[in-house]
């Protein structure tokens, strides 16, 4: 072919190509339109979303077939037998198919109405499974809510979910682990319900509801000097061997900047991803640690750790949950900002 075209001018070279593309085409209609015509399955596929959306056909179509009798299927669904018969047209309509054997005295199926069956009860399971769907979400029976959080914020949302999933077990938490000065614009752009954060988000468009305060305290192990005092300085706590939490925060970097303003040396000599690790270290007798209380409250409840107050640094902070002023919130989420707005008023 190539050696065809060649020496044509590109006139009428296109002109060739676009007779090639008409024969290739024709070819390919030919192969799947053969003799006949196509195949009932794949007329069913071919239907149009009309068709498809005509529940009412399909069900009437399946109670005709499974009474084997037009004037039953009508008494079945309280129907005419004038409005049933209408049904099936309808199908046969847009197939360009028989359904039922008309000659015949039962109702009997076509082979292109034994094919249709088997895809109108598949469809009118899904239809009937994605109606439960909907009256599940708006019964609170399933949904999702996605929040995002730093580990410290996890700790305020743990009992706040367990709670709501008291009464509504069918609701799934995603909680996300997310840097803190990225969740208000992630909230504004609905990739998360909601965020939780230790300061008022500038963004506007948001709002928030105290969920709780906190406030950082020394942690140190059960036999360090350091346990069996009611509060400690910054230069003492600076001269000791320093675990600290490696994530980036506006909280980590408030701290930072009070020792670099004081000019108090900071002994860092440890730096860990978590705020599991931390503790797990400090656990160790590996040295101290500077995190929220109540990052630490099982572990300090049951004498793994001690809290120690750094008055120059105890400045309590206000946990927030954040959410969107204009709201937009699926049936779960919505319930659920209502509920942590309840428990906050009974101080739950």
């Amino acid at each position: 072919m190539i050696s065809r075209l060649a020496g044509l001018h590109p006139t009428r070279l296109k002109d060739e190509n676009v007779n090639d593309e008409q024969t290739e085409h024709a070819a390919i209609h030919g192969r799947i339109f053969s003799a006949s015509r196509l195949s009932v399955k794949l007329l069913f596929l071919l239907l149009t979303l009309e068709s498809l959306m005509d529940i009412f056909s399909l069900r009437v179509f399946l109670m005709v077939a499974q009474e084997r009798s037009f004037s039953r299927a009508a008494v079945r669904l309280f129907r005419t037998q004038s409005a049933v018969s209408q049904a099936v047209r309808r199908l046969e309509t847009h197939l360009h198919e028989t359904l039922f054997d008309r000659t015949t005295r039962d109702a009997r199926l076509t082979e292109a109405g034994r094919t249709l069956k088997d895809y109108a009860e598949r469809v009118l399971s899904v239809t009937e499974e994605a109606e439960r769907a909907v009256r599940a979400l708006k019964d609170m029976k399933r949904g999702r809510v996605v929040i995002g959080a730093n580990e410290s914020g996890v700790e305020v949302l743990i009992p706040l979910i367990a709670g709501f999933r008291e009464t509504h077990p069918g609701v799934e938490f995603d909680v996300k682990r997310s840097a803190s000065r990225l969740l208000g614009a992630d909230v504004l752009a609905a990739s998360l319900d909601f965020g939780v954060v230790t300061f008022s988000p500038s963004e506007k468009g948001l709002k928030t509801v105290v969920l709780g305060s906190d406030e950082l305290v020394v942690l140190s192990h059960p036999k360090h000097p350091f346990a069996k005092r009611a509060r400690v300085t910054m230069a003492e706590f600076g001269r000791e061997t320093v675990i600290a939490h490696s994530d980036p925060s506006p909280a980590r970097e408030r701290v930072l900047r009070r020792f670099e303003e004081r000019g108090v040396p900071l002994n860092i000599k440890v730096s860990l991803p978590s705020l599991d690790g931390v503790k797990r270290a400090v656990e160790r007798g590996m040295g101290v640690a500077l995190l929220p209380r109540r990052t630490a409250l099982s572990e300090i409840e049951a004498g793994r750790l001690a809290a120690t107050h750094l008055p120059e640094l105890r400045r309590p902070r206000e946990l927030r949950l954040v959410y969107r002023s204009a709201g937009n919130f699926g049936n779960a989420a919505q319930a659920f900002l209502e509920f942590v707005k309840g428990a906050r008023q009974t101080g739950a």
